[in-house]
């Protein structure tokens, strides 16, 4: 499967680190703000949705990876739904409009969204709701930790937050230099806690788990699904093989 890469902040790069290595894939090129020429021998342009269009019929590829910000989506849409291409996108915080927009292009395209796109703490999150299932009743608070020019608050800590139904003050961030990404969701019961964590120890963590949002992106209709729907939908044929 032929890739296009965009954004190629430190993310980005360790995403192409993975891909590149990955013989289910090529990496044929990169995407950013100002094209400046990469380590890589890749070629590079820069977005601009006026021609964008005419990059992507001189450089073909089957799916775009996206590791930039929420603004790049309004640069490639138009172009990506023209040709049909999948589209794999990790931006940690959309505004309303954008998302309305991506529900729009999954109409047609086959698109994953989701603000941490690692396996394990998608994984996590469904333990967390099959917890919060089980015992209603328990305390929860959400700890994240990042590096320390983070701005915001995790992405992931709040979509954690609204799948568990509680409020973004139980969320606690830590700023810390150092930390790739930590999320931890601690249930409290009488005389006893469960503490449910995951540490992105390498930013390749993300490009794992877009290698998996790829191919399982491949077996699907068109829509535009979250990271959860792809794992549930390998849960439910694992318990239907295992019945």
């Amino acid at each position: 499967m032929r890739v296009g890469l965009i954004g190629y902040g430190k993310a980005g790069q360790a995403v192409a680190n993975v891909l590149e290595q990955d013989p289910r894939y090529t990496l044929s090129w990169i995407a950013r703000r100002t094209p400046a020429p990469t380590a890589r021998d890749l070629p590079v342009t820069g977005l601009d949705a006026a021609s964008f269009g005419d990059w992507l019929d001189a450089h073909p590829v089957d799916a775009l990876v996206d590791f930039s910000d929420a603004s790049a989506l309004w640069q490639y849409g138009e172009a990506i739904r023209e040709r049909g291409l999948m589209l794999v996108t990790a931006i940690s915080s959309y505004p309303d409009e954008a998302r309305r927009y991506l529900q729009e292009l999954g109409r047609t395209l086959r698109i994953l969204s989701s603000p941490n796109i690692t396996l394990g703490i998608n994984f996590l999150m469904q333990a967390a709701r099959l917890l919060r299932r089980i015992a209603p009743f328990a305390d929860v608070e959400i700890v994240e930790q990042h590096f320390r020019d983070k701005p915001e608050v995790s992405g992931t800590a709040r979509k954690i937050a609204e799948s568990l139904d509680i409020d973004d003050e139980s969320i606690t961030s830590l700023r810390l230099g150092g930390i790739v990404g930590h999320h931890e969701v601690i249930f409290g019961f009488p005389h006893q806690t469960v503490r449910l964590s995951h540490d992105s120890i390498r930013r390749e963590a993300f490009g794992t788990g877009a290698a998996f949002a790829l191919q399982q992106l491949a077996e699907l209709p068109p829509g535009c699904y979250s990271f959860e729907e792809l794992l549930m939908r390998l849960i439910r044929e694992e318990l239907k093989d295992a019945a």
